[in-house]
């Protein structure tokens, strides 16, 4: 399935993003539009989502900057833009591991200003 594209707002904050042909970037396109609430650890955005999946069988424990990924604990959806409480100098690391759905498009670090309780929108975009 070649790689589709999302929209995702965050507070003050809209950027895109490309899903890439996994499995699980699959079931999340089947669950667009999200609406929730912004969750925040380190330089991670994250919340719940419809998805109910297991790890897949390449979950990362380590990811690159603006990937988006599922992570199957908290049946949840997170956008990586820095460190989180658990890297170790420039890494970026998951609570534990995730499948990895696809890129932001563009500077991930907008996602700074995104606070916790703001509102996400996560919609098929073009």
């Amino acid at each position: 399935m070649a790689d589709r594209k999302i929209k995702i707002t965050a507070g003050s904050v809209t950027l895109t993003g490309t899903l890439n042909g996994s499995e699980t970037s699959n079931m999340l396109w089947d669950v667009l539009p999200i609406k929730a609430s912004a969750s925040v650890w380190g330089d991670e955005i994250y919340f719940k989502t419809a998805v109910n999946t297991r790890e897949a069988k390449d979950s990362q424990e380590t990811v690159d900057m603006g990937a988006i990924a599922y992570w199957p604990p908290g049946n949840a959806l997170c956008f990586f833009f820095g460190p989180t409480p658990m890297s170790a100098g420039d890494e970026i690391r998951p609570a534990s591991g995730v499948n990895v759905m696809g890129k932001i498009d563009g500077d991930a670090k907008a996602l700074k200003k995104v606070r916790a309780g703001e509102p996400v929108v996560v919609k098929k975009g073009s």
